[in-house]
């Protein structure tokens, strides 16, 4: 089972690349898919703000 710090360290991976693929779909303009992107960007943020990480210094998107 994973320790709450890999689990951190993990969320923010996923979120940090999340923001990645969601600057190049609204580049794209790919709607669809940044529509999707943003539910899991939602998902993540909730996770990390659960766990008590400050992600103001990472979140690109400020959505």
């Amino acid at each position: 089972m994973p320790s709450n710090g890999e689990i951190i360290q993990r969320g923010i991976e996923d979120f940090r690349e999340v923001q990645d693929y969601m600057i190049l779909a609204r580049k794209e303009n790919a709607t669809e898919t940044y529509a999707k992107l943003k539910e899991k960007y939602i998902s993540l943020k909730v996770l990390l703000n659960s766990l008590g990480v400050n992600i103001v210094d990472i979140d690109r998107m400020k959505e």
